[in-house]
């Protein structure tokens, strides 16, 4: 069976610490590996930078995103995941606090597989991370890796 591994790409502490709280509440003890820009995250999926050498050809089941990021922000992000081939099928959760109108109709127009808006309340995010890991982690059955990648 293949680990499940899950991308969050957050520039926040306190949100990167939420979401571990909030998985761990939950049960949902998938490896977790945190990318703090739009450049790390990218580094990460196509195994560059500070992740040479990683096997790419083990990607995560899912990747929750935030839009507003250091360096490379997450809708450009998402534009350069569906432009490669080997990542173009990865399933890509928009987790934001951004309520633009403009940026749901982007991050869609672009192929993002969902748009979440972030509760500020803890219990919401708690609720809301479950119902992440139920589907996207349980339910969810993901495109095959494209050969050789």
């Amino acid at each position: 069976m293949s680990r499940k591994i899950i991308l969050l790409v957050e520039d926040n502490p306190d949100d990167v610490l939420l979401t571990r709280r909030a998985l761990q509440k939950n049960n949902i003890l998938n490896e977790l590996v945190v990318a703090e820009d739009g450049v790390e995250a990218l580094d990460y999926l196509f195994g560059q930078g500070a992740y040479a050498g990683r096997d790419v050809g083990v990607q995560p089941q899912v990747v929750l995103l935030d839009i507003k990021l250091p360096r490379l922000d997450g809708i450009e992000v998402l534009r350069r995941i569906r432009a490669n081939e080997s990542t173009k099928l990865l399933p890509v959760v928009m987790l934001t606090s951004s309520s633009e109108e403009r940026d749901r109709l982007e991050t869609y127009s672009l192929g993002a597989n969902s748009y979440i808006r972030k509760p500020v309340d803890f219990q919401q995010f708690i609720d809301a991370v479950r119902q992440l890991g139920l589907y996207w982690l349980v339910l969810n059955e993901s495109p095959p890796l494209p050969k050789g990648g």
